[in-house]
């Protein structure tokens, strides 16, 4: 996450989406790594022995020449007796070439948008049944809970998430109502037909808004980021209190930067 000062410029998880490297992971060595190294979330800053064992199901002593091997790796760290990801992860990470682009391509956008705001932006792109959170950039009293880098929300009741719904292929969404709807708040539609129609609307405006579906007390307003020959390629949101949020001043300033990242990423892309 980038915090940046003014004055300077579970969602749940759908593990079928994104697991198994075989039928079953218990039944093979990179299975069983995986799962080590899913068993992090972004709350935990180390995980015993016994963590492991237990969110992996995988036996004591499996986990244990694993986790030295990554260890070895710099996949993991020692962290006393505890194990916690290793920098190497974070370098990995850092090499993904589409998702270090898009992000080194939006962030300029989202600076300015920043400072003609003073909320919360951020950059997201479709993963699975969620959106993913390539960027975040905050002023400081901006929100600093519920989404966050390389977090992830249902796309049902984001706004970045309903842009990518209503631009994308039907599939897609007959595929995350087969999934299930789920509130995450009072405010979070879970009926089918509304979606459906907003997002015809947000089709023909270019713009979608979701109030207290994620949070409460907070609302969010997104536009459509695409690539070469019209592909879509993800969404640019603003984030504030719904007290200090108004779509209609904002739509300005968030088309703008959307169409500069649009532009920008027409060139690279």
């Amino acid at each position: 996450m980038t915090v940046v000062s003014i004055d300077h410029i579970r969602a749940e998880r759908d593990p079928a989406a994104r697991r198994n490297p075989c039928a079953d992971p218990m039944n093979s060595v990179l299975g069983k790594t995986q799962l080590i190294i899913e068993a992090f979330t972004a709350e935990d800053a180390t995980l015993s022995l016994a963590d492991l064992v237990r969110r992996t199901g995988v036996a004591k002593a499996t986990v244990h020449r694993l986790a030295q091997e990554l260890v070895e790796w710099g996949l993991l760290e020692r962290a006393g007796c505890d194990y916690r990801l290793g920098l190497r992860m974070f370098e990995i990470g850092q090499r993904v070439h589409r998702q270090r682009i898009l992000r080194e391509v939006a962030q300029p956008y989202m600076e300015d948008l920043l400072l003609a705001t003073q909320e919360t932006i951020h950059f997201a792109i479709h993963d699975g049944l969620e959106v993913l959170y390539l960027e975040k950039i905050l002023a400081h009293r901006g929100l600093s809970e519920q989404s966050r880098v390389a977090g992830r929300l249902p796309l049902y009741c984001t706004a970045t998430g309903k842009v990518i719904l209503a631009f994308g292929p039907a599939s897609l969404f007959a595929e995350v109502v087969r999934n299930g709807l789920k509130p995450l708040t009072r405010h979070t539609i879970t009926s089918p037909a509304r979606l459906r129609a907003q997002f015809e609307r947000i089709r023909t405006e270019g713009l979608a808004t979701e109030a207290e579906e994620t949070r409460l007390g907070y609302m969010s307003t997104a536009v459509p980021v695409f690539g070469r020959g019209s592909a879509l390629v993800g969404a640019l949101s603003i984030t504030g209190p719904t007290y200090r949020v108004d779509p209609a001043k904002l739509s300005g300033a968030l088309r703008t930067a959307g169409m500069g990242i649009t532009r920008s990423l027409r060139q690279v892309l």
